[in-house]
């Protein structure tokens, strides 16, 4: 199907990026970049049609615009702002995705639910603390970023609570790899620098791209 052949390209040229970065080949990388995400956005395109569809491609399309406006973060600090507001739209379209995901069990876990609540909770607190004293005038921003991304999680959790297997843990591994990604790019920026810091936020970041992609479209495939 095509777009099982546009998934396993996406992960090739994934491979061939992440490589790129290790060699320290950083101009490639930075041209490179923009063909990432358009692999999974004609991925799920082209995947048969199911309710959450359009938040599924829209959610992709702000990341995609975002990777691209970051890529001149370094010139000015507008467009590290802009590109922060095109991943939190991403994240909050992320969040009505889950939300609308149709549920298929009732597992009513409750000790698993609130064990997650209170270590995401715990993971903002911390972050949030450690990084306020250099956020400057980026506090109230960046404060609603980790909120919203902690939501994120929050929703991938309780829908992995209540979704079907086959497609759940996708989800879940891929929101957790997502929120290591914004937070390894924000300690690295506003706390200190990480050693292969830009191997590092790239591979979380295409991992959970790809994990939520196959999961949402695991959860709709159709019987």
């Amino acid at each position: 199907m095509k777009n099982e052949l546009l998934l396993k390209s996406y992960l090739g040229i994934s491979l061939f990026y992440l490589l790129i970065i290790l060699l320290g080949q950083e101009e490639i990388a930075w041209f490179l970049k923009p063909f990432l995400i358009p692999f999974l956005l004609l991925a799920v395109f082209f995947s048969g049609s199911f309710p959450s569809k359009k938040f599924l491609l829209t959610a992709l399309t702000f990341s995609w615009i975002g990777d691209i406006i970051l890529l001149f973060a370094d010139r000015d600090e507008l467009f590290f702002i802009v590109g922060l507001i095109a991943f939190l739209i991403s994240h909050i379209v992320y969040i009505l995705l889950f939300n609308k995901q149709l549920k298929y069990k009732n597992r009513k876990n409750k000790a698993v639910f609130w064990i997650g609540v209170t270590v995401i909770i715990v993971y903002l607190f911390v972050m949030i603390s450690i990084l306020l004293p250099t956020l400057g005038d980026l506090t109230l921003p960046v404060f609603v970023y980790a909120l919203v991304i902690s939501t994120m999680l929050l929703f991938a959790l309780k829908g992995f609570l209540n979704w079907e297997k086959s497609g759940s843990w996708y989800i879940l591994i891929g929101a957790i790899a997502f929120v290591s990604s914004d937070s390894i790019l924000a300690f690295n920026k506003f706390y200190s620098s990480i050693v292969m810091s830009s191997f590092l936020i790239m591979v979380t970041y295409l991992i959970a791209q790809y994990l939520i992609v196959v999961g949402i479209l695991k959860l709709n495939q159709k019987k």
